[in-house]
């Protein structure tokens, strides 16, 4: 039954895809990165301070105090079927700038193409099934500077993005993103501009005669080349980090996401611009254990009475910090709409220095 239904959305991807312009385009780079950020419910732009700036903001690549970070992230959605995986690495260039690179893939792979499976002369043939992927790809280059003015930093992303649907569409796509955070005190803000130009996704398509043919009996619309247009969305944050004691600390941060492609279905709704607002508390323990909730996702549904409600996302996160490996965890719930989507999210930091006392690379 799974494999059907995959077949169904391949060729309803397809047809959305040969639209000009779509909402919701390029949202695989809204997920989010890092399993610290997914258990703050993505309430980071502020407070980020490591390799993952490289997603959230770039800005916070300034605050690697070592070499080298090198972050890992796997995680499946919806019982395994999707697979979303994040690689990525940064350096210091000097005491006030640094760069990185990251990699994000989401994909589902091994998904049946049954378009082939009757042969010409009308018998049904199993050999003849093959599968294919369908992944998006974004790889994303990221440089930050101190300004000036103390407490305030700058950075900017130029992403090229490559979205395949097997044999079937490919598209290639080039954005920018811009980022800063200011602190003042134990005051922490941020701004993130995703897609500040807008990014462009080319998309072509490569359809065999019999696979047309499939398209016609089916009555799907047969898709064309075409260009697709994701718009920017600013992302606003306001944080503060307090000490409790000498051994335990807490961070709080808000961010207020404010989309500009139409109205969407968030807290709050309007035409061209929706905001959708989401928060995350990190308690930490000798900044080595660390606890983490968040809440976002906010959502207007209406229930089978009739009655309006508001959803939304809860998580929960876990982390530890020891001689330069961070180890971090997240439980993310889909929503109240249903008890049986989440997802088990683990990520890994090292810190790396040049030399240590031999000469050889360490992680501290």
């Amino acid at each position: 039954m799974k494999k059907i239904v995959l077949i169904a959305l391949i060729f309803i991807t397809v047809d959305v895809f040969s639209q000009t312009s779509r909402k919701y385009s390029n949202e695989f780079l809204s997920i989010g990165v890092g399993a610290r950020a997914l258990g703050m419910s993505n309430a980071y732009v502020t407070s980020v301070n490591d390799v993952t700036s490289g997603y959230w903001n770039p800005a916070g690549l300034t605050q690697i105090t070592k070499d080298f970070q090198v972050s890992l992230m796997h995680a499946e959605y919806f019982a395994g079927i999707a697979k979303y995986d994040y690689g990525a690495f940064a350096a210091r260039i000097d005491t006030s700038s640094a760069f990185a690179f990251s990699i994000v893939r989401f994909g589902v792979d091994d998904i049946p193409n049954t378009t082939q499976l009757i042969d010409a002369d009308g018998n049904v043939d199993y050999d003849r099934i093959s599968s294919f992927s369908v992944a998006d790809y974004a790889f994303i280059f990221s440089y930050a500077r101190k300004a000036k003015l103390p407490g305030l930093r700058y950075g900017a992303n130029v992403k090229i993005i490559y979205r395949n649907v097997g044999e079937f569409a490919k598209a290639w796509g080039f954005g920018i993103d811009a980022g800063a955070q200011y602190d003042y005190k134990t005051w922490k803000f941020g701004l993130m501009a995703r897609d500040v130009t807008s990014t462009f996704n080319a998309w072509s398509f490569s359809l065999s005669q019999e696979t047309i043919d499939v398209f016609n009996a089916t009555n799907n619309e047969i898709p064309e080349n075409s260009l697709e247009v994701t718009l920017p969305k600013f992302i606003f944050g306001i944080g503060k980090e307090v000490r409790i004691s000498n051994k335990f600390s807490a961070l709080g941060e808000i961010n207020f996401d404010m989309s500009t492609d139409g109205k969407r279905n968030v807290l709050i709704t309007g035409d061209p611009v929706s905001v959708d607002p989401h928060m995350g508390v990190e308690v930490g323990y000798s900044r080595m254990i660390f606890l983490r909730f968040g809440v976002g996702n906010f959502q207007k549904v209406t229930d089978i009475l009739n009655n309006d409600k508001i959803t939304y996302q809860p998580n929960f996160g876990i982390g530890i910090k020891f001689k330069g490996i961070a180890l971090d965890y997240a439980f993310s719930d889909i929503g109240d709409q249903s008890d049986a989507l989440y997802s088990n999210i683990f990520s890994l930091r090292f810190d790396i220095n040049k030399q240590n006392n031999t000469g050889t690379p360490s992680i501290q």
